[in-house]
């Protein structure tokens, strides 16, 4: 059984008041909060097992470069890779876009190619695409989504052609909560001879991931939105295609051999994991990622869908709110209008009340615009989100609407 309850105990923060009251933690799609096995997984790495992985021939470094790798393993099963080699490890997701947009980009791209969007993405799924069209001549292509924030299958479609090398997709939109058909569309692009990345950032805070399954050629999360510390992220790529990339980075531990004449490069990972490697994240981002899949994916799912239903109907009592992105596939992302009232008001009387919400564009500038704004709010939800939460996020809604009246 789902007890949030029981579950909200293993997360330290969650516990605290501020105004010595309980607060409402409604930003996750930001940054999760940290689970008590995650805060003891870095301490103990720190105080008892730090070494530099992959440096030295003592005990400590080989303790540290066993626990390393076993992260890595454990991200290979957490997205159903097939193996272990397929799992970079960057500093974040938006590193491991730009891995792919500068080196996959720069060897494949050029003028006549095309590069497939859709209006949703985040900046870090947009600006690396843009940056590297304009540098190789590519044309830079972008395809809508409907006024409810769904997929517009008739657009991709159309856009999509024998020009098209890339499709980069948001499995989920931070911005509209809506879960793209990305299998469907990996089979379509892959039709048409295009590679597909996919931005799983929002996707793998929710649902279970199976690389194989999908037939993703690249695909990124990061460890801080997964329940993991902050500093580390994941690159997938299948083996053959990262093995016909050249290095990103260049320094320590990702080389063959080095002379004054000729340097030659290590295999896949570690060709994209130059210099000392954030360690112990890694071992603190598996913590994370086992506390998810010990809970369970469909679990979390089913809680979150709960929530979403709940939320649905608790913001039938606020006249003048109009939620962004009503797509029946949509997660645990409510971005939403308040009687015209502007977010940064609007977050100033909630954060009075102890709701902690997100406003802005999101660093998804193009997709707020695109549905007719410059800034939303936005409530985003965990694992570790209840209905009492929501409540109290309805409830300092009213006072914000008798504050601005």
């Amino acid at each position: 059984m789902y007890d949030v309850y029981e579950i909200r105990k293993d997360f330290p923060l969650l516990a605290q008041k501020f105004n010595h009251k309980p607060f409402a933690y409604l930003d996750t799609s930001a940054s999760a909060q940290k689970p008590q096995i995650v805060l003891d997984a870095l301490v103990k790495t720190y105080t008892q097992n730090y070494a530099n992985p992959h440096r030295g021939a003592y005990y400590l470094a080989d303790m540290m470069t066993e626990e390393y790798e076993k992260a890595r393993e454990t991200v290979r099963q957490f997205i159903n890779a097939k193996s272990a080699e397929e799992i970079v490890f960057t500093r974040n997701a938006t590193e491991s876009i730009n891995l792919v947009a500068s080196v996959w980009g720069t060897q494949n791209l050029h003028t006549g190619d095309e590069v497939l969007i859709s209006q949703a993405e985040h900046h870090a799924n947009l600006v690396p695409w843009q940056q590297i069209c304009q540098k190789t001549g590519a044309k830079f292509v972008i395809f809508k989504v409907t006024d409810t924030g769904d997929f517009d299958m008739a657009d991709f479609a159309d856009k999509l052609s024998s020009r098209t090398k890339i499709v980069a997709i948001s499995a989920m939109s931070n911005v509209l909560g809506t879960l793209f058909p990305v299998n469907e569309i990996i089979r379509i692009a892959h039709k048409q001879g295009a590679k597909v990345l996919v931005d799983a950032c929002q996707f793998a805070v929710h649902h279970q991931i199976d690389v194989q399954n999908a037939d993703c050629d690249f695909l990124a999360f990061s460890a801080h939105k997964t329940y993991g510390p902050t500093g580390i992220g994941v690159l997938y790529g299948k083996a053959e295609i990262l093995r016909s990339m050249p290095p990103y980075q260049y320094g320590g531990d990702m080389v063959d051999t080095v002379t004054f004449e000729q340097t030659t490069f290590a295999d896949i990972p570690a060709r994209f994991e130059a210099g000392t490697p954030a360690g112990v994240q890694a071992i603190g981002m598996a913590q994370g990622l086992k506390y998810m899949q010990k809970l369970g994916l469909d679990n979390i799912v089913a809680h979150e869908q709960n929530l979403v239903e709940y939320t649905f109907a608790r913001f039938k009592e606020l006249q003048g709110l109009k939620v962004i992105g009503t797509s029946a596939h949509k997660g645990g992302v409510f971005c939403f209008d308040f009687k015209g009232i502007h977010p940064q008001d609007l977050s100033f009387v909630l954060n009075k009340e102890n709701v902690f919400i997100r406003t802005g564009h999101h660093c998804a500038q193009p997709i707020v615009n695109r549905m007719g704004y410059t800034s939303l709010a936005r409530a985003s939800f965990g694992l570790y989100t209840t209905k009492e939460d929501i409540d109290m996020l309805i409830d300092a809604l009213k006072k914000a609407e008798k504050f601005f009246a």
